[in-house]
């Protein structure tokens, strides 16, 4: 599935150990989002990664699922990439 992941980490150890975990396996498309395909077991494994850097009161994630007819809408301006459709590395079957 397409996923696209952001999180606003408010301490910046806690922020760069998130990134991390991210890069190691999703394109990181700007400062704290990144996205790209993932299995539902990698990105639960992911999700436990990332969940003891989080705290409450101070910090959030978010993780949007893109279905398979939503991931031909995505659309890319600027220089975040190409001028529309999906990342670089993004693969739809």
């Amino acid at each position: 599935m397409f996923v696209v992941l952001a999180y606003d980490i408010s301490d910046d150890k806690r922020r760069l150990k998130a990134e991390k975990a991210c890069k190691n396996f999703l394109d990181h498309s700007q400062l704290s989002v990144f996205d790209g395909e993932l299995e539902e077991p990698v990105l639960e494994r992911l999700l436990r990664d990332l969940s003891p850097l989080l705290k409450e009161e101070a910090d959030s994630l978010r993780v949007y699922r893109l279905c398979g007819s939503c991931e031909g809408k995505v659309r890319v301006l600027g220089a975040g990439g190409q001028s529309g459709g999906l990342p670089k590395r993004a693969t739809v079957l």
